[in-house]
């Protein structure tokens, strides 16, 4: 197939860094910061501030190695090809379905959070038809290429920060006093200790920490359409060191505002520490905020998935239908499938009882953190680095897994992770079947 088709409308080498950093952060601030940290705070208390900065750490060691590797050889498959050269043809088809399948999960519930936001305004509105209709507005914009999701993504990630910067601004301000004559009561001082669940509070809100940086897989996988990947590094600092000033002043406002048996895990804490106020257009700012959050890192997600489905079928690894293009070189194989276990998730999402696709959603989640140490791992057999960039990913990846076995400290997150793990194990048979009845055939035969 030819180059074009492979790539459809894609336009390599049209991203400038500062364009791949607003892109990361349109990919990585959405409804798992929004609403995931009030998780975390009822859990963990001024604790999860430390668990923000470690996860941020983590985060950047993460996207640096997936940078240089980037850096030193631009793919379209990104992790996953990375993976097949260091470790085989198992590696790297086991990181792109297990990307894949949790993208899916997470997309069908991000669409039906939003879709429940959008309730607010239109409360007789059934669920679905919300659903549907973002659905169908997220791939119309990935139909209509590259242009129509960079603009897209640019536009929603400065309405994110801006609405951030704006609660930045207003709950300074009710912090100082200047909304009621008085600073308000009931905050960081309600908090006895800053271990308010204690250790295993602190240590099992480590994974919605780690939620709120999620979405630099998407951010890697852009990296190969910049100008010079070898700025990708100076993208990804760029991108993280303006989240991490944002989530610290938003979550350290949030805990001087509101004390933490007032923080309800379904709402979001932005909203509950500002309510206090009774200031009429907060609800309806912050509720737009949040659709535009879950809607645009929904977007991204889609485009991933999207992009990995061709690159799957490119490699082998998936049926040859997905890599064919149609409609002005577009990958509409790809985008029907994925929009088909789009529709399966939401319905998915809709029918079965909330704690239960909560448990998916958990497992979905740490599917993507499994993806990050294919990541990490994926590095030290492709680049060449010395002992200094050897330890800082090893401590990555060990804070990684910390977070990970932190789900099963207590109750809520232990059937997310025995998920996660089934899902490993279906997709781990599925490419030992693979390895003993086609890949080896193939090498026998001398094919690809």
């Amino acid at each position: 197939m030819k180059e074009k088709g492979r790539q459809g409308d894609q336009e390599k080498g049209g991203l400038a860094w500062w364009q791949l950093a607003l892109l990361g952060v349109a990919s990585t601030v959405g409804t798992g910061f929004f609403l995931g940290s009030a998780i975390g705070l009822k859990a963990a208390g001024p604790a999860f501030l430390a668990g923000l900065l470690l996860a941020s750490f983590a985060t950047y060691t993460v996207f640096e190695s997936l940078a240089k590797m980037t850096a030193q050889q631009p793919e379209k498959g990104s992790f996953r090809t990375y993976a097949k050269q260091a470790f085989g043809r198992w590696a790297g088809f086991s990181s792109g379905w297990v990307y894949w399948l949790s993208e899916i999960l997470i997309m069908g519930s991000q669409l039906t959070a939003i879709s429940m936001f959008a309730r607010f305004w239109l409360p007789n509105l059934p669920l679905w038809m919300c659903a549907t209709a973002f659905a169908v507005l997220a791939l119309l914009i990935i139909f209509l290429g590259n242009r129509g999701f960079d603009t897209t993504e640019n536009i929603l990630s400065v309405a994110k920060l801006a609405a951030t910067v704006m609660f930045i601004i207003i709950a300074a301000a009710a912090w100082m006093g200047w909304l009621h004559g008085e600073r308000p009561k009931g905050g960081l001082e309600a908090y006895r200790n800053w271990l308010p669940g204690g250790w295993i509070g602190a240590w099992s809100s480590l994974i919605f920490a780690f939620y709120a940086f999620g979405g630099i897989e998407v951010m890697g996988m852009m990296a190969f359409r910049m100008k010079q990947p070898k700025d990708a590094p100076k993208a990804g600092k760029v991108m993280l060191l303006l989240l991490t000033v944002l989530y610290g002043l938003t979550i350290g406002l949030v805990l001087s505002l509101i004390a933490p048996d007032k923080l309800n895990p379904k709402e979001s804490p932005l909203i509950t520490a500002l309510s206090q106020f009774h200031l009429p257009f907060i609800p309806h700012v912050f509720n737009a905020v949040l659709i535009i959050a879950g809607f645009s890192t929904m977007v991204a997600s889609l485009y991933a998935v999207v992009t990995m489905l061709v690159t799957l079928s490119e490699e082998h690894d998936a049926p040859a239908v997905f890599s064919r293009t149609a409609m002005k070189d577009r990958p509409m194989y790809a985008l029907g499938m994925s929009a088909i276990g789009l529709a399966a998730s939401i319905v998915l999402s809709l029918l079965i009882p909330g704690t239960i696709y909560e448990t998916i959603t958990i497992a979905a989640g740490l599917l993507l953190l499994y993806n990050w140490v294919f990541i990490l791992l994926s590095a030290g057999g492709v680049l060449k680095e010395g002992s200094k960039g050897r330890i800082k990913r090893m401590t990555g990846l060990a804070f990684i897994i910390i977070a990970v076995f932190g789900t099963m400290a207590r109750g809520p997150g232990r059937p997310g992770f025995w998920g996660s793990l089934g899902f490993l194990a279906l997709i781990a048979l599925v490419a030992w079947f693979m390895q003993r009845k086609v890949w080896s055939k193939q090498q026998a035969g001398g094919q690809s």
